[in-house]
């Protein structure tokens, strides 16, 4: 996936209602990689998640940044993990554990869209990052 964060909130920004923010973030969770099953591990989902959220952090060495891989069941919450993984992918630790995706989704208006199951998984995601950079 190409898409920045800037890129991906000013498509949201401009969509003219709740419809086509909807699909816009259901054609991200299309352009979302599918995660290789190797790493569809037990540990790697997501607790917290109603649907099944798989997710993987490493560290790169060369460039000191966390690079973040993950994948859903369904296609709505593959979208929100997309646009999660566009928020945080490519930073420091430090930098993930000053920045909260949950009031990035807030800001675009998102959150009060989302089914509360839908919300809490999104925090369940934002927290389990964090908490993986944390390690780091």
């Amino acid at each position: 996936m190409n898409k920045t964060f800037k890129e991906i909130a000013q498509t949201l920004k401009n969509a003219p209602g709740w419809q086509q923010k909807y699909r816009e973030i259901m054609l991200l969770g299309k352009l979302l990689p599918s995660m290789p099953d190797i790493l569809k591990t037990h540990d790697a989902l997501v607790p917290g998640c109603e649907s099944k959220v798989w997710l993987y952090l490493d560290f790169d060495l060369e460039e000191s940044c966390i690079v973040l891989v993950g994948d859903s069941d369904t296609r709505i919450v593959k979208g929100l993990l997309a646009l999660i993984l566009s928020l945080y992918n490519g930073l420091t630790p430090t930098q993930i554990l000053s920045m909260n995706a949950f009031e990035e989704f807030e800001k675009l208006g998102l959150i009060s869209h989302l089914s509360p199951s839908r919300g809490n998984g999104v925090k369940a995601i934002v927290e389990r990052i964090q908490t993986m950079a944390a390690q780091k």
